[in-house]
Parts: C-alpha cells; sequence; structure tokens
C-alpha cells in the first residue's frame, strides 16, 4: 500500500482554500461530493441545513463492498473550521504544513476528510478487499455538533465506525469522552440609584458573584470539569443591576457524576440568591452524553490491530471534549475518534507534520483491511 502524496498533499491544500465557516459550508460540501461520486460512491446530502439555518447538509456516501460477510464500517470527519478560515494560504516547510499566519490552518478537520478520500481512492486502485463503507462527512460540528446531532440516525448504516478529528500522532485512539450540560443562569435582584439609595437595591451582579465564588468549578476529579464562562449585565455604574446572565457548563465522562455536578452548581446559584433576596431562574441543556468504549470492544480491538499492522504503537486516551463520536455513539453506531496529527487547533499557529497526513490514510486503509477480516 502507497500513499500517493503529491495527490494527498495538493488535495488537502485544496480543501483547506474552500471556504468553510460553520453553517456556510456550501463550497466545500459539493466538492467533496463530486470528489466522492468520481471514487465510485453512491453520495447523498441530508435535510441538516434547513434545521440548523445553514446552506449545506451532511455529506453521505456509500461504497458497496466485495466481502459481503465483513461489518460495514463508518468513516466521518467534518468539513467546517473555526475562524478566521477565510483565504487560506497553507504553507509548506521541512515536512510541516501551516497558515500563512493570519488565519486556521484547517487542518481540524481537513487533515480527515484528506485522510479519508486518499484512503478510498487507495482501496480502489488496489482492489483491497473490503465490506460496505459509509461516508459522512458532517456539517456545523464546530460550536456545538449540529450537524450530527440534527442527522437522522436511520441515515446511519454502519455496525461501527471511526470520526477522524483529535489532536496527536496518527494510533492514538480517543475510547471515552464526557458528556456536557449547558446552564444558563439568570439572577433577578432590585434596581436602584446607586448614589442616591443603594440600599434599596439588590446587585444581581454582586449576587452572582457571591454563588460563584461558592462554585466547585475547573478540574473536579479525573472525569468532571466545570467552568463559568460568559458574564452579562448591568446598565451603568450608577444604577443597582437587577438583572445578570451567566453562561456555565458542566462535563463529566461519568454521567452520575454529570448530573451530580450539574445540580450543585443549579443549587448553588438558586440557594445563594434566596439568601440574598434575589431569584436565580436556570436552565439546562443537555449538550451531548457521554461514552465510553471498553478495549474489547471490536471498534477499539479492530483498530488497535490495524494500527500495529502499519508499525504505529497505539494508544488509548480518553478526551475532555466532544466530537461527533458522541452523537454517533448515542445513535447506536459505536464510534472510535482517531487522531490524525492536528496541532494547535482553533488558533493561527495550527500546524500538520506532513507524514502524519500521509500515515493517517495508511491508517484507513489499515482499518478497512482489517475488518474486512472480521465477519458481522
Amino acid at each position: 500500500m502507497v500513499v500517493n502524496k503529491e495527490r494527498m498533499l495538493a488535495e488537502f491544500c485544496e480543501l483547506v482554500r474552500i471556504g468553510c465557516s460553520t453553517r456556510a459550508e456550501r463550497e466545500v460540501a459539493d466538492a467533496v461530493k463530486a470528489k466522492l461520486a468520481a471514487i465510485g460512491m453512491a453520495v447523498d446530502e441530508d435535510d441538516v441545513a434547513g434545521k440548523i439555518g445553514g446552506n449545506a447538509g451532511n455529506v453521505i456516501g456509500l461504497l458497496k463492498g466485495n466481502v459481503a460477510t465483513a461489518p460495514t464500517l463508518l468513516l466521518s470527519a467534518h468539513l467546517d473550521s473555526v475562524e478566521p478560515c477565510g483565504g487560506i494560504d497553507p504553507q509548506l516547510a521541512d515536512g510541516v504544513i501551516t497558515s500563512g499566519g493570519d488565519t486556521v490552518l484547517g487542518a481540524d478537520d481537513k487533515a480527515g476528510v484528506a485522510g479519508i478520500l486518499e484512503a478510498l481512492r487507495i482501496i480502489g486502485e488496489t482492489g483491497v478487499a473490503h465490506g460496505d463503507i459509509q461516508v459522512v462527512f458532517t456539517v456545523a460540528e464546530e460550536g456545538g455538533l449540529n450537524g450530527s446531532k440534527n442527522m437522522d440516525r436511520g441515515r446511519l448504516l454502519a455496525d461501527f465506525g471511526y470520526v477522524l478529528d483529535s489532536g496527536g500522532a496518527p494510533g492514538r485512539i480517543i475510547n471515552a469522552a464526557p458528556g456536557q450540560n449547558s446552564i444558563k443562569v439568570v439572577v433577578r435582584g432590585k434596581t436602584a440609584h446607586a448614589g442616591v439609595a443603594p440600599e434599596e437595591g439588590i446587585n444581581a451582579i454582586v449576587v452572582a458573584g457571591k454563588a460563584m465564588a461558592e462554585l466547585r468549578q475547573g478540574r473536579i476529579d479525573a472525569e468532571t470539569t466545570a467552568n463559568v464562562g460568559v458574564i452579562k449585565g448591568g446598565q451603568a455604574t450608577n444604577i443597582v443591576p437587577d438583572y445578570v446572565e451567566i453562561a456555565c457548563e458542566a462535563r463529566s465522562r461519568d454521567a452520575a457524576k454529570l448530573a451530580a455536578q450539574t445540580a450543585h452548581m443549579v443549587d448553588t446559584f438558586e440557594r445563594v440568591a434566596a439568601a440574598n433576596g434575589a431569584k436565580a431562574e436556570i436552565t439546562v441543556k443537555g449538550a451531548y452524553d457521554p461514552y465510553v468504549l471498553t478495549a474489547d470492544m471490536p471498534v477499539v480491538a479492530l483498530a488497535r490491530q490495524a494500527a500495529a499492522s502499519i508499525g504505529l504503537s497505539p494508544v488509548l486516551e480518553a478526551t475532555g471534549g466532544g466530537s461527533d463520536a458522541n452523537f454517533f455513539n448515542a445513535f447506536g453506531v459505536p464510534s472510535a475518534v482517531l487522531a490524525v496529527g492536528m496541532a494547535k487547533v482553533h488558533t493561527t499557529d495550527e500546524y500538520i507534520k506532513e507524514a502524519d497526513l500521509y500515515k493517517t490514510a495508511e491508517l484507513v486503509v489499515a482499518i478497512v483491511k482489517t475488518a474486512a477480516q472480521v465477519k458481522k
């Protein structure tokens, strides 16, 4: 198996140059649809665009296999990038690909997209034995996993799958990720003139501050985190503020711990507000559920075997971040996240090693070949 390095590098650079803002992935969606069709896949686009206010849906492709007994694999990556992602100018120097310095590179997640596309081409060109392969290139992953979250789970055909969307060198396998609850708090106090009659007011910002001082936040334990991310409130320094809004989150890879941390945060705001004559109005929204894939599950065991077969040292790790895999797992398709070599993502210092780009494609091919030897 030989990766066509020149072809893959050119395609990666082509992909990152295409506009791909979240909910505005039309151009890159059209590009990958054409590429999948040229490879020989049946290609479709779902109706997620209308559900999320975007201009493109998730791109779904199916390649029929030549081994009827093999499991159906899901291969996935997302099409959007964080800002600034317009006018990306990829640079290659000393085996490292960067942007021009004023944008992100977009290896998050075009490295995953390019890895899948190159692997599919190798499979077709070399006659690799394989089962059915379903590709899902999602939209609006950044900022809420909205493409996968709003996907019709009935569209997923795979027995298990892989989401190519993590930092670290190829061979790193994410087998556990947290669930997240978003917590919106509105503290309502009482307005008054801050210079004439401050004692007649109830300062909502101060009450919120007292509550936040009591919160367990940051790193709670090895599986659990919490954060207060946004505070909005107040009108002027001469007005006692009667309103403040706080946006928080809790995460844990353990569902019971997630529930407990969320309850603690809700109780703290409610209790402190009441004790200070204010009121806390709280909305909790589950963003996504946690998942844990054990080492003996086929999705994990197969990835480890495939990685070792091409000279990689497979490493299982848990993460503190969410991905499309959270929803694929929730939809009943066990899905692990694979590292593709991206580094310093979500910054203008983002980069990827050229060698990791090629190794990602090799790993995907190895997974497909290994899966062909397994019976459903």
